[in-house]
Formats: structure tokens, C-alpha cells, sequence
């Protein structure tokens, strides 16, 4: 019988996404524990490290941080590389993603207007699509995925991700203009388990795109 699992983190998808969907990926019951940001001051002192999303497993002690936790599930879900050399491959991927994704956060969350202009065209104009230019070429030269020729947590790490980066091109597609890039989110978005998940998850305003 598995461990009582939970994982705490914002109500949205965010950081806390790909865990829940290697969660579900695994067959992994789960207590889906979300929070408003309101809520969140009360919370932050109460985790190891000030930070979500949290991952409490019975008899272990809590873990945080997003990337750790996701390459943990990812190798108990048999989505790892077969050798030190693929993990590498994976976790290159992994990190330009997330390096993506912290660029296009610190835009988005920018407070000053005036800094948030100056941002926003090196932005969308020269950084966004040299890493989504690159990443579709490594889905093109690896059968269809992200690294090794093969299904990874990186794939899943992506996909789960997407929305958020969605969200933050201005609830817009992101990944129009790139082929295989929509292809992979289709075929991780199709696997039964994730599928099921997706169609019953909270419609948070991430998830809400414009026309």
C-alpha cells in the first residue's frame, strides 16, 4: 500500500503542476491541498524552506522545491534516462525550460510599469522565441519528444507548465507557431491517467486563454 501523499501549493498551476501530473501519471493518491494567495502569509512559515509547493509523504519529512521533487517522481514513474549521460539530457531540458519560464515570470510579476515596458519587448521579441524556437528543434531531431529519443519527466514537466506560460503571454497560446512543441502537450495531454485529470482539475485563471 503506498504512503499517504500531500502536496501543497497554490490554487493554480504554477510550480505545482507537473507534480500533480506525475501524481497522477503514477496511479499516486494524492490530497490535493490548494490555497488562495490571501492565505498564503499564514502558510509560508509553517514549510521547511518558505516556499510551495510542498511535498509531505507519510514518514518522511516534507520536501519543497519544485524541480526536486518533479525529477523524484519522474524516476519513480520510470520517466528518467536509462543511464547518467540521459538524466544529463533531461535535465539540460528541464532547466532552459524553467529558465524560461523564470524570465517570463520576473516580467510578468514586474511591479513598475515603467520596468515592465522596458521588459517586455526583449522579451517576447528576442527571448521567448529563442527558447521555444530551440526546444521545437530538439522535439523535431527526438522522435517527437524533448530529450533521448523518448517519453521523460521533462516532457511532462513542459506540458504541465505550458498553461502558466500561457497565462503569462497574456492568456494567450504560447506555442502557436510551433508545431511539434503542440504536438508534445497533445500527446502528454492524451495519456489516460493525465487525460482524466485534466478534464476534472479546477478551471483556475491560468487555464482561461483568450480568443
Amino acid at each position: 500500500m503506498a504512503p499517504k501523499t500531500k502536496l501543497t501549493y497554490f490554487n493554480g498551476t504554477g510550480l505545482g503542476e507537473s507534480i500533480r501530473f506525475l501524481l497522477v501519471y503514477l496511479g499516486r493518491e494524492y490530497e490535493d491541498s490548494r490555497f488562495e494567495e490571501e492565505e498564503w502569509a499564514k502558510i509560508k512559515p509553517t514549510t521547511p524552506w518558505g516556499k510551495v509547493p510542498l511535498l509531505e509523504v507519510e514518514g518522511e519529512k516534507p520536501v519543497a522545491w519544485s524541480l526536486a521533487i518533479t525529477r523524484y517522481l519522474g524516476r519513480e514513474a520510470g520517466l528518467a534516462g536509462a543511464n547518467t549521460w540521459e538524466d544529463l539530457r533531461i535535465d539540460e531540458i528541464v532547466y532552459v525550460i524553467n529558465d524560461l519560464r523564470s524570465s517570463m515570470a520576473s516580467y510578468f510579476h514586474e511591479e513598475n510599469e515603467a520596468m515592465k515596458e522596458y521588459l517586455k519587448g526583449p522579451l517576447f521579441n528576442t527571448t521567448v522565441p529563442f527558447y521555444l524556437s530551440r526546444l521545437e528543434s530538439h522535439v523535431k531531431e527526438n522522435n517527437g519528444f524533448l530529450a533521448n529519443g523518448k517519453l521523460s519527466w521533462a516532457d511532462v514537466y513542459f506540458a504541465a507548465l505550458s498553461d502558466y506560460l500561457n497565462w503569462m503571454n497574456g492568456s494567450k497560446e504560447i506555442l502557436v507557431g510551433y508545431p511539434n512543441l503542440q504536438a508534445l502537450k497533445a500527446k502528454i495531454f492524451s495519456l489516460p491517467k493525465i487525460k482524466d485529470y485534466v478534464e476534472k482539475r479546477p478551471i483556475t485563471i491560468e487555464l482561461q486563454l483568450k480568443e
